[in-house]
């Protein structure tokens, strides 16, 4: 007979995945542990949008035969001062087998077992922080159990900003395919969602910052203690490549030239803060800081 709680049952076991040392960070007293749902496959064209194969693709190492390149799925846990805060909840468990085979290959959906690796059981989360809804960044929000779809953090409040709450459950034909209701809309039922415009205060050392261009109310998460400055992209950008250089836009957004503004706003305050950043789907941890000398931009894992 299984045991544990009924979330606890749902998740599936961890053959296969790809073991790596838990990374962590501090942010004056705070702790930012980067968690893994594993990651999936993208083509590498659709992420680089229009640069030209021969730019891209000496850079990217795991470009396999079919084009593709993996994408991590990076969330983050941050801890202190009375607070347990979960930034994503990756891809999640509820994908059909279609869906998995084909247009999100991967090996993913551990999130919950990197949770408990770190004493965190669904109960103890106060806070989740979705950046936008596409996916591959809200799949653990709920949890099918028995055919009924129920909020995984039964105790959390979930952040989310109002526009793009509002497009995801009315997508069009370019974006039905990324927006899984099951996803998000059970949150409006338990009364856990919270919908919130523009730059918001979460806690008192994490916010919500704009960042459209993605999608038109995607947003970062920040955060601030004690003089120190921490910033989890989303998806401003898919790897550190895209941080270097401003111009290289994915196809995947849906207001390039949108992006490119955010992008130059965000990384001028990268280098100013000398900010701790993390990229949702860089190689785990995909973290690092950004720095500028002669008027380029230089990427330094951390």
């Amino acid at each position: 007979m299984a045991s544990g709680t009924p979330v606890q049952q749902a998740v599936r076991a961890g053959e296969g995945r790809m073991s790596s040392d838990a990374a962590v960070y501090r942010i004056s007293d705070l702790e930012i542990r980067v968690l893994s749902d594993g990651r999936f496959w993208q083509d590498a064209g659709i992420l680089f949008g229009v640069v030209p194969k021969v730019m891209w693709e000496g850079l990217t190492p795991e470009l396999n035969e079919r084009n593709q390149i993996p994408l991590a799925l990076n969330c983050l846990l941050i801890r202190g001062r009375g607070r347990t805060v979960l930034v994503e909840t990756g891809m999640g468990n509820k994908l059909d087998e279609r869906r998995r085979n084909t247009i999100f290959p991967g090996d993913y959906g551990y999130l919950l077992e990197d949770l408990a690796s770190a004493g965190v059981q669904p109960g103890d989360v106060d806070a989740v922080i979705n950046t936008h809804l596409r996916l591959d960044h809200c799949g653990w929000n709920t949890v099918n159990l028995h055919g009924r779809v129920l909020p995984t953090f039964p105790n959390a409040r979930y952040y989310v900003q109002r526009g793009e709450f509002d497009v995801a459950m009315r997508p069009n034909e370019r974006t039905r395919a990324t927006y899984l209701s099951e996803n998000f809309a059970p949150l409006l039922e338990s009364g856990q969602l919270e919908l919130v415009d523009g730059e918001f205060q979460v806690t008192p050392e994490v916010r919500f910052l704009q960042a459209p261009g993605h999608t038109q109310d995607h947003a970062c998460v920040a955060v601030t203690a004690g003089g120190e400055n921490a910033l989890y992209t989303g998806d401003l950008v898919h790897n550190s490549i895209g941080l270097e250089r401003l111009a290289w836009i994915p196809a995947l957004d849906v207001l390039p030239l949108v992006s490119l503004e955010t992008k130059r706003r965000l990384t001028d305050q990268m280098v100013r803060e000398r900010a701790l950043v993390l990229i949702a789907h860089a190689p785990y941890p995909g973290a690092g800081r950004l720095s500028e000398a002669d008027g380029r931009r230089q990427w330094e894992p951390v």
